[in-house]
């Protein structure tokens, strides 16, 4: 099978046809076009009027929701939180998006930084990226080392666990694309005057790195996905069905007053999987 990287050239604006016409089949995709938007506009709709009702449920209450969301450059992490709060109120409802550990920040204990950014009484905090950093970026990219890395795997679950025993709803999303949706994805963000800034050195070395980070990508699942805190894989070549079944997974498993089954609609099964599901996929790389 020919690598489809090597015919890429992201400063050509031009996208090469195979890329395009693979993309949203790309990793094994169930579908074969977008959600119609006219269909998507009106399901958000619902899904963000539901969001409201919880909002409310959670300032009334004091209970605390975090959700982490992770996955591969181009994955759509940060589109999906613009979604999820678009109709929230945002003293409420935080996004935490960290930056490089700075000096004094490198020596600290790893997750020390993160959990300035946990969610006190009534409050949503959506994180673009986490501390899942070390079993992604930073091992393949070399800013840790292995040592890092395992000692990491070995600490995540049980970091996790306290979580959840404090009380706080945790949710991981992984959201997964293929290879040909990922080109043309830095494609686009390459030649749109609006979107450039998207696109770091960080992800351009990365693009000779797919199997690496899949190979991360898995391990990472195996360890940390446990019952106080499983995995989400969403499925998210197309970022409309993806960003309706992120919604819909916080929604159904939260109780809160006036929650309506009819108005969040049914989960995908095709898009949402376990993780165990997804590391079953068989021959299926759809990170």
């Amino acid at each position: 099978m020919s690598d489809p990287f090597d015919d890429f050239d992201i400063e050509n604006p031009k996208l090469p046809k195979a890329i395009k016409k693979k993309a949203m089949a790309s990793g094994g995709y169930p579908y074969e076009d977008k959600l119609d938007w006219g269909v998507y506009e009106a399901e958000m709709l619902e899904l963000q009027k539901q969001l409201v009702l919880l909002q409310a449920h959670l300032a009334k209450t004091g209970e605390r929701v975090m959700l982490v969301f992770e996955g591969r450059d181009a994955a759509g992490k940060g589109g999906t939180i613009k979604t999820y709060l678009e109709n929230l109120n945002p003293r409420f409802n935080l996004i935490a998006a960290l930056p490089k550990p700075n000096d004094r920040e490198s020596t600290q204990w790893y997750f020390q930084r993160y959990i300035d950014w946990f969610p006190a009484a009534g409050e949503t905090v959506l994180f673009d990226r986490s501390w899942y950093n070390r079993a992604g970026v930073e091992r393949v990219m070399g800013f840790c080392t292995p040592e890092q890395t395992e000692h990491f795997l070995d600490e995540a679950p049980e970091f996790e666990k306290r979580i959840t025993n404090d009380g706080i709803h945790l949710f991981k999303f992984w959201l997964s694309i293929g290879r040909e949706m990922q080109l043309k994805r830095f494609h686009d963000r390459r030649h749109d005057p609006l979107k450039v800034w998207k696109l770091s050195p960080v992800d351009l070395e990365a693009l000779g790195k797919w199997n690496a980070y899949s190979q991360a990508r898995d391990e990472m699942l195996k360890r940390t996905d446990h019952k106080h805190a499983h995995w989400t894989i969403i499925r998210a070549n197309d970022k409309r069905r993806g960003r309706l079944n992120v919604i819909r997974t916080v929604l159904d498993r939260l109780s809160y007053s006036g929650k309506d089954a009819d108005g969040i609609g049914k989960i995908d099964p095709q898009i949402r999987l376990s993780a165990e599901a997804f590391l079953a996929l068989d021959g299926v790389d759809a990170a």
